[in-house]
């Protein structure tokens, strides 16, 4: 593993916010990550709740941050789901790294947070993150027209999932 994962922090905000500012052209309408102080404040407020885990995914050797990971709206009882979020930044997109710490993840999401089930709703143009999910075992779910609120508009998403068998039954895991 060429990675790790790290819990975000504020001393990594200046870091952040200049990754961020590189990458603009890739998040371009998919994402909206934090990109000014106040927001990254913000960001780092929000991501204390119980139904969320964030990670940063940072290189072992140089410690450079890589991208960011999420599992949001973790429902428990009967359901014991989340979803999963994430974006890379420049110049490491392409390089295998995010995938790296998205195994790293979605292994904490089956084993250490005992989740069932993964969804992970992505933009149908957004080919590289749907070559990433496929990639890891999950399989296409459907489709969602107008499925979330991206960049101020309702964007159409595909819906991909895994189960932890699934999970524990693949190569990756």
């Amino acid at each position: 593993m060429r990675v790790q994962l790290e819990q975000p922090s504020k001393r990594r905000e200046s870091e952040f916010l200049d990754a961020v500012a590189r990458s603009k052209k890739l998040h371009l309408n998919r994402v909206a990550p934090p990109d000014k102080v106040e927001k990254y404040q913000a960001f780092l407020n929000q991501i204390r709740s119980p139904w969320r885990v964030t990670f940063f995914v940072v290189l072992k050797t140089g410690g450079d941050l890589i991208g960011v990971v999420n599992i949001d709206s973790m429902i428990r009882g009967a359901f014991q789901s989340g979803y999963l979020g994430y974006y890379g930044f420049i110049p490491y997109v392409g390089s295998g790294l995010m995938r790296e710490g998205l195994i790293e993840v979605v292994s904490r999401a089956f084993h250490q947070l005992k989740l069932h089930r993964l969804e992970a709703n992505i933009q149908p143009n957004n080919e590289r993150s749907i070559a990433l999910v496929r990639s890891l075992g999950f399989r296409l779910e459907g489709f969602s027209p107008k499925y979330l609120k991206v960049c101020g508009r309702w964007r159409d998403h595909e819906r991909w999932a895994i189960l932890a068998e699934e999970w524990e039954g693949s190569a990756v895991s």
